[in-house]
């Protein structure tokens, strides 16, 4: 998910926990051309998006990173070589459901002027409607972009990902083998998937309430859209492991031949932040952003008490031994203005950026 409203600048209501609202889209013009990486201020590049078909046995796919972006590479890094040089490691920004980089200006600007210096780079790839394409789609995308900005960065790169794209950057930390993340900012992003009755819902599905969209979201034409790819209904718990394409997938929650090495991968990253609040309006419940969900009874029950968890399935639960995860709680804040509030950026995002 993510935001499209555009509007003045929040702030974050009675401070934040630490621990260890989105109104409809006002459009959904295509967000001008695919495959531009931008870091504003400094650099514009080009690269193509991918284009290929992700085909049905996703699981079963080996994606060569290094292969597959070789000719990007060094058009790439030459760019990259007129950005200063700072202390700081490179930034790379993922945007939700609805969103471009336009959507980003504030948060760069947050950015800027704390670190100062610091290669951001906010990938232009599946864009306002565009960004219903499969997740799976968009991963490699994202991937081709993503992996040779990583190659230039010795001390690794940090990834601050947005509602949906935080769902995005999980599947390329659990699919590249060999990636230098060093922290993963999760922003208000479903994590343990999604199931309430939000403008989004109505807006993508009129026919459809939370109840009955499982009859469209585990069919093989609703895994086609991204919304549908993390559609969690605990109702029909046996459907969602069955048909989910991929959050089951990435949750090891349904049986994949590389669920041992995707473990492997996503452990390579030394920080989990996962950010998120009461009042966000649009993840449902609030608590997937923290990796907690509805039971079948529709009660919310946490990250620690989550079979996922519990079975350390893609290795959240080694993580959180190594003191790896950390979680705020921030009333507040509405779905859409998680990117632009200057509270949240300095007190719960800014000190992750180094």
């Amino acid at each position: 998910m993510g935001s499209k409203q555009e509007g003045g600048e929040q702030t974050a209501g009675g401070g934040g926990r630490e621990s260890g609202g989105r109104s409809a889209p006002s459009r959904r013009e295509e967000g001008g051309e695919k495959g531009r990486v931008r870091a504003p201020g400094r650099h514009e590049g080009r690269l193509s998006a991918a284009g290929d078909r992700m085909g049905c046995q996703v699981c079963s796919m080996r994606l060569s990173w290094a292969l597959s972006v070789a000719p990007l590479v060094l058009l790439l890094l030459s760019a990259l070589s007129e950005l200063p040089v700072s202390g700081y490691k490179p930034v790379i920004i993922v945007h939700g459901l609805f969103d471009s980089p336009a959507e980003f200006k504030t948060m760069l600007d947050f950015i800027n002027q704390t670190h100062p210096g610091t290669n951001v780079t906010v990938v232009d790839l599946f864009d306002r409607s565009e960004s219903l394409q499969p997740l799976w789609k968009q991963v490699l995308g994202f991937g081709q972009v993503i992996y040779p900005i990583m190659q230039n960065a010795a001390d690794g790169v940090h990834l601050l990902c947005y509602s949906q794209g935080g769902l995005i950057c999980r599947g390329l930390l659990e699919t590249m083998p060999d990636h230098n993340v060093d922290t993963f900012i999760s922003l208000s992003s479903p994590q343990m998937g999604q199931y309430g009755d939000t403008d989004y819902l109505r807006y993508l599905f009129p026919h459809y309430v939370k109840s009955n969209l499982y009859r469209f979201c585990y069919k093989q034409l609703g895994q086609t859209f991204s919304i549908c790819n993390y559609w969690n209904d605990p109702h029909h718990h046996d459907l969602y492991l069955n048909n989910s394409d991929y959050l089951a997938l990435l949750n090891s929650e349904r049986s994949c031949p590389n669920a041992t090495i995707w473990k492997k991968n996503f452990l390579r990253l030394r920080k989990l932040v996962l950010i998120g609040g009461p009042d966000d309006g649009v993840i449902t419940p609030w608590q997937s952003s923290q990796f907690g969900f509805y039971n079948e009874n529709e009660t919310v029950m946490d990250m620690y008490h989550q079979k996922v968890y519990l079975q350390d399935a893609f290795g959240l639960k080694t993580l959180d031994g190594r003191r790896a995860i950390t979680s705020y709680t921030i009333p507040g804040v509405h779905h859409t203005t998680w990117h632009s509030n200057l509270t949240v950026y300095q007190s719960y995002i800014e000190k992750w950026l180094t």
